[in-house]
């Protein structure tokens, strides 16, 4: 079954926030190939989002959050999402080494 993927407003802007900091810190080329890659993981939700487990603070937040990890060298991101029918949500976009999701920051 294919999947209709949303990025709700919040994981966009940790997509912003991200490719920002790896801008600053590396260089427009790494941040955009970065961008590429988490677009890329991104798009792979669309078939088959059931595949990826359940994320760590899921039974806390007492909702179906699921998780797909994307690396790229050194680097760990969390995409985290729920799935509602036919419908993926990204929820939000974290480094790896970020704290879990509480409610207020879903």
């Amino acid at each position: 079954m294919t999947h209709e993927v949303a990025v709700a407003a919040r994981a966009q802007r940790d997509v912003r926030r991200n490719a920002d900091w790896m801008r600053q810190r590396f260089s427009r080329r790494s941040a955009d190939r970065w961008n590429e890659g988490i677009v890329a993981a991104i798009a792979t939700l669309a078939n088959s989002p059931e595949r990826c487990p359940e994320a760590d603070e899921a039974v806390e937040l007492g909702i179906d959050l699921r998780m797909l990890i994307h690396r790229r060298g050194r680097q760990a991101f969390r995409i985290l999402f729920t799935i509602e029918g036919s419908i993926v949500t990204i929820r939000r976009v974290l480094h790896a080494a970020q704290d879990r999701l509480t409610e207020d920051s879903l």
